[in-house]
């Protein structure tokens, strides 16, 4: 290695983090390096420089399911996430450990911890475990959590404005005249949560004629969530809109609507949250507040091995942006 070094006028070290793949050296001299090695038959032994630097050189990406046990990995929200978050911790030279966690929940992430398979820990969603995820920040550093940012919370999260995001989309159901809005969804979760306030607080400023807050329970799969709507419209009370806690469960309402024979969004308007690929897909297309995804990938691999490093790091709350299409056409 110090051959390599001399020949392409760089330290040791630098030539230890191109040969790994790292982002820090730039990509001209890191291809340099690398020729200078492979013409000198040099191979890197992967097992000795990790027990040397005392990593694994993977990532564990956990997705809880507490509250929703029957939500596949298939769900277009989990698809997008996962091959973004693929993308960065590989561009990193890192792997990444995928598990799902299902009930009972207790001990999960002292376990995972424990085993010491990685070097840290993305969590795709509190579901139930905020408490679990705040016993962890404690003692356990490198930790970060795509989710909703709560009060007092210890741990680092990184996600969407919720709330204001949700707000927005309701607030422009109502300037297309709906003025009997449910909410579709579940509220355990606390971006379900944040999203159900930000409904809430659209209809208390809404205008004369907005009808109360009231919450369509549905699960996070397509079928329960088109039989959840299925009942809604049969037992009233009546609505004109719906807004969904995901976009799973709006394509899913458009579905159950259609079926009753009425129109979207001619009879009911229908927005969602997340801006799924299929959003624009369906017919009509879904009206949507969009997280962007790709940049909270990064922003979680980034704020991941800030931590692994050592650094403590603040959380991070995105804009949401309403992206308004097909299915909240005024009437």
């Amino acid at each position: 290695m110090a051959d390599i070094a001399r020949l392409a006028g760089v330290s040791a070290s630098t030539v230890s983090r191109a040969l790994a793949g790292s982002p820090l050296v730039a990509k001209a001299k890191r291809e340099e390096i690398l020729k200078l090695a492979r013409d000198r038959g040099y191979v890197v032994n992967s097992t000795a420089r990790n027990l040397r630097l005392q990593r694994t050189q993977q990532v564990s990406v956990v997705i809880p399911l507490g509250h929703e046990a029957g939500q596949p990995l298939t769900d277009p929200f989990f698809v997008q996430m996962l091959g973004h978050l693929a993308d960065e911790i590989t561009t990193r030279g890192y792997g990444m450990l995928l598990q799902k966690i299902l009930p009972p929940m207790e001990g999960w992430l002292d376990r995972l911890i424990g085993s010491q398979r990685s070097d840290g820990i993305i969590v795709i969603g509190q579901s139930t475990e905020h408490k679990a995820l705040e016993a962890a920040a404690r003692h356990y550093q490198p930790l970060v959590v795509w989710g909703g940012h709560l009060p007092r919370q210890h741990y680092c999260s990184v996600g969407s404005d919720n709330t204001g995001g949700a707000l927005r989309a309701v607030s422009h159901l109502l300037e297309t005249g709906r003025r009997r809005i449910v909410f579709l969804g579940e509220t355990t979760a606390p971006e379900m949560r944040q999203r159900y306030e930000g409904y809430v607080q659209a209809l208390a400023a809404g205008p004369r004629g907005t009808a109360e807050p009231h919450v369509v329970p549905a699960h996070m799969t397509p079928d329960a969530a088109y039989d959840a709507v299925r009942a809604a419209l049969r037992e009233g009370p009546r609505f004109d809109a719906v807004f969904a806690a995901t976009d799973v469960i709006a394509i899913s309402a458009m579905r159950a609507i259609t079926a009753s024979g009425l129109r979207v969004p001619q009879d009911v308007a229908v927005a969602g949250y997340d801006d799924v690929w299929l959003a624009t897909q369906v017919t009509p297309s879904l009206t949507t507040v969009r997280q962007d995804m790709q940049r909270g990938a990064r922003t979680l691999v980034d704020l991941l091995f800030r931590r692994i490093d050592g650094e403590e790091t603040p959380s991070a709350t995105m804009p949401a942006e309403l992206v308004v299409r097909e299915s909240t056409a005024p009437r």
